[in-house]
């Protein structure tokens, strides 16, 4: 029997929905900073789906585009602006940035309740202590994914292809704290397959074209989705879709999976960091 698709676009437009709503109840409307350095085009439409989420949702949203060849003091500089600025909740430095500049350096120096996309050593280091403050909103959408099909989590055997701080880690202490026996595969895993074929949820983010296929998958499992590839000028995830449909019990496409789950997770981290703002 086919598996189920995972209708992202569905869960994050309610998402979206709700976060709206309750920042039509605030007085003053929560604020998001988009850095944007260079002319990457993926970056471009990211930040460009961002700063419309942000106006749908009714909150504030100030666009900073940057030239490619910005130094790093410049950018810091600027972001320390931001940061000292009360009226902006929230900052979002679009990744990759160019290669002279040091992505740590830039995202340690976003204060940790204004990093809206939960990559700073601080709320990242919370995951591991199981004190959450603004978790990376891809990971928070994975769960939320695997949540609206799957009522407990609780003794799940939980694996997850991937090893980024990004995506791979968070997701595996996510689901940690929610009581599943959680595995991380990467690279320089031995016999893939052998753990992949005993998830009961499998959560693939490494960016490889079709790299899970239908022997590797047990039947009825969850599987997310979140890697994203250009093969032949088509949109593909890490997850060979037409074979491993026929014996998932749930499945997310790419597009229309994790993706818009993630934007919606980041409107949602923002409303979380305007609360999380210090009273004067």
């Amino acid at each position: 029997m086919p598996a189920n698709i995972i209708d992202g676009k569905d869960i994050a437009e309610k998402i979206l929905d709700s976060v709206k709503e309750r920042v039509s109840k605030l007085k003053e409307k929560p604020k998001l900073a988009l850095v944007l350095v260079g002319n990457n085009p993926a970056s471009e439409v990211y930040v460009n789906f961002k700063e419309k989420d942000c106006l749908k949702c009714g909150c504030g949203c100030d666009r900073y585009n940057l030239p490619e060849d910005i130094d790093e003091i410049a950018l810091l500089d600027l972001v320390t602006k931001l940061n000292n600025d009360p009226g902006v909740h929230g900052i979002l430095v679009q990744l990759p940035l160019p290669k002279h500049i040091n992505e740590n350096l830039i995202m340690d120096s976003i204060l940790p309740h204004k990093d809206v996309d939960g990559f700073t050593p601080v709320n990242l280091g919370n995951l591991v202590n199981d004190n959450n403050f603004l978790e990376p909103a891809t990971a928070r959408a994975c769960i939320a994914l695997i949540e609206s099909v799957e009522n407990k989590i609780e003794g799940k055997n939980a694996v997850v292809v991937g090893r980024s701080s990004i995506v791979g880690k968070p997701v595996a202490l996510l689901l940690l704290q929610k009581n599943a026996t959680a595995t991380i595969c990467h690279s320089k895993t031995k016999n893939l397959k052998e753990h992949t074929k005993n998830a009961d949820i499998l959560v693939v983010a490494v960016g490889k074209a079709g790299l899970i296929k239908r022997d590797m998958v047990k039947e009825g499992a969850v599987v997310i989705d979140v890697g994203i590839s250009r093969v032949n000028g088509k949109i593909v995830g890490d997850v060979d879709f037409d074979s491993v449909k026929e014996v998932a019990g749930f499945l997310t496409p790419v597009p229309g999976g994790v993706g818009p789950m993630t934007r919606a997770m980041l409107l949602d981290n923002l409303l979380m960091a305007y609360r999380l703002k210090p009273k004067m």
